[in-house]
């Protein structure tokens, strides 16, 4: 039974069938799967993934290694003004013979190697977990991003550091009151 291949992420691989120490080269730019990313910045669906990829025939299975670069959209974590970076992440994953996983987990290995599928291999998984740890945690606009200001929301960056606020206690609201009406 043939797997489907309507998903760019699956490859053909029947040219590299047990062969080891055959290998391709693929260069191709495929779109964004949804969700590529975290809360705050991530590689927007539909978006261009650029992928550098070596397939290659090993006694396992398949071993797939290269990069993907892409452009990751998000905000800055202080100012919530836009960020763009740029992705470069290196990946690599054996996809196991069907009948080497069933060996391995016969022999009680539990690594959660993914298997080879009718000559295919989906490098969807692979991707997500190249580039998911390359994307910054707390993205920000410039390394040295003042934030916003707590008492109005105004971007510091933007305002100037002569941005005040004439605060008053209010445990000192009322005297203040006072003196304003003797004055008055």
């Amino acid at each position: 039974m043939e797997r489907p291949t309507s998903s760019p992420f699956v490859l053909d691989v029947h040219d590299l069938d047990r062969r080891p120490g055959t290998m391709r080269h693929l260069r191709q730019t495929v779109p964004a799967p949804v969700d590529l990313g975290t809360v705050v910045i991530g590689v927007p669906t539909g978006d261009d993934l650029d992928l550098d990829l070596r397939l290659e025939s090993v006694m396992e299975g398949i071993l797939v290694s290269g990069t993907v670069r892409a452009r990751a959209v998000g905000e800055c974590v202080r100012c919530l003004e836009a960020v763009v970076e740029d992705v470069d992440a290196a990946l690599q994953q054996l996809y196991a013979y069907p009948e080497r996983a069933q060996a391995a987990a016969e022999d009680g290995d539990e690594e959660d190697v993914p298997v080879l599928e009718a000559d295919h291999v989906d490098i969807e998984t692979a991707v997500r977990d190249a580039v998911i740890p390359t994307l910054s945690f707390r993205p920000l606009c410039t390394p040295d991003c003042p934030g916003l200001c707590p008492e109005c929301g105004a971007r510091l960056a933007e305002a100037g550091p002569d941005h005040t606020h004439e605060t008053i206690d209010p445990r000192w609201a009322d005297l203040g009151r006072v003196f304003d009406e003797k004055e008055s």
